[in-house]
């Protein structure tokens, strides 16, 4: 679990991270360098979900390289399939995505961070998140460096 603070918003645990895969932690379906020793640094603190539609039909070999089985999201419906997961999550939750259907994932999150992407980032998603950061290590480094959220978002 990883706990802290933020002045004028209230106190965290969070005990889940939920991410998108393509375009959040992979691009062109190929997985980014420093994701997988980030998530291992981040395993025995959080629960780690991830959901994907599969875009690029290779998250076989994603899950294998980080040791986890990814959540296959029906094609149609992954906006609400994908908040949906969210909200039936216990405990504290941060999402992480930068896809139009990832918005209401980072919005039902406790805190929704939006990841600028090689593949591109929704303005929609972007507006939904609680912070934007330049890529996904600089989002898995907010939970490893939780002080880094508490000078971001204090009011």
């Amino acid at each position: 679990m990883i706990r802290f603070s933020i002045p004028g918003v209230g106190d965290f645990s969070i005990s889940h991270l939920v991410s998108d895969v393509n375009g959040t932690i992979a691009v062109d379906g190929i997985l980014l360098p420093g994701v997988k020793e980030a998530y291992e640094a981040l395993s025995g603190l959080v629960d780690i979900h991830l959901l994907t539609a599969d875009t690029h039909g290779r998250q076989k070999e994603i899950d294998q390289q980080l040791g986890l089985t990814a959540i296959r999201i029906p094609a149609g419906a992954e906006a609400r399939a994908k908040a949906d997961y969210v909200h039936q999550l216990s405990g504290g939750v941060v999402a992480m995505g930068q896809g139009a259907n990832d918005a209401g994932m980072l919005e039902a999150a406790d805190v929704g961070i939006c990841i600028a992407s090689l593949e591109g980032t929704a303005v929609e998603t972007l507006f939904k998140a609680d912070l934007l950061v330049p890529d996904i290590l600089a989002g898995l480094n907010l939970l490893l460096k939780p002080v880094r959220m508490t000078a971001s978002l204090r009011r």
